[in-house]
């Protein structure tokens, strides 16, 4: 095991209240401001293990002393990957895309231990949304729970009623996918609860 505090290279609360299951509490909190902006045709789970990584590397060099974890989401319809959403017009664009259709959810996370190793992982989640009518969209747009979710819509909240199947990790669809997660802090040596 290791003595070096755990720091969490994301302000999101899901990503907290998920560590809490493995009965992990983070020293500390410390988000990283990278550019999201996907690569020139960058597959959606490759953009999602290269945020993961990069925004590791940032809090890494912030807190050298530190075990630190960062986590990225990105929800993809075959290969698009599609953006957080920020505004309204946004997320309506992200809901009629996953409407009826399948789409898949990469949440990757990443790991780096104070003698700078870095581990990475991710899962692979498929669902499928019922077909969503005009109403349906607007009472989740009223909600505001898209604000900030990749995609436009959050899993743990009223939008899992439109979930018709989901095959994978569903705490990854929430923002940590709770089995890689653990495999990667106890590879670091960091105790778990």
């Amino acid at each position: 095991m290791t003595d070096a505090p755990l720091v969490l290279a994301s302000a999101s609360p899901r990503r907290r209240e998920l560590l809490a299951r493995l009965g992990v509490v983070p020293a500390g909190v410390a988000p990283a401001d990278i550019d999201e902006t996907p690569l020139h045709g960058e597959h959606p789970r490759d953009n999602a293990v290269r945020l993961a990584v990069e925004k590791a590397r940032v809090v890494a060099a912030l807190h050298p002393h530190a075990v630190v974890l960062a986590g990225d989401t990105v929800v993809g319809v075959g290969a698009r990957i599609l953006p957080k959403a920020e505004d309204e017009a946004t997320a309506r664009v992200c809901l009629g895309l996953l409407s009826g259709r399948r789409h898949r959810v990469w949440s990757a996370i990443a790991v780096i231990t104070p003698d700078g190793r870095v581990r990475q992982a991710h899962s692979e989640t498929a669902l499928r949304f019922k077909r969503l009518t005009a109403q349906d969209i607007e009472a989740y747009i009223a909600g505001g729970e898209w604000r900030g979710k990749a995609g436009g819509y959050a899993i743990q909240g009223s939008a899992e009623a439109f979930c018709l199947w989901l095959a994978g990790s569903h705490s990854g669809v929430v923002g940590l996918p709770l089995y890689e997660t653990r495999k990667l802090l106890m590879a670091a040596g960091v105790a778990l609860g």
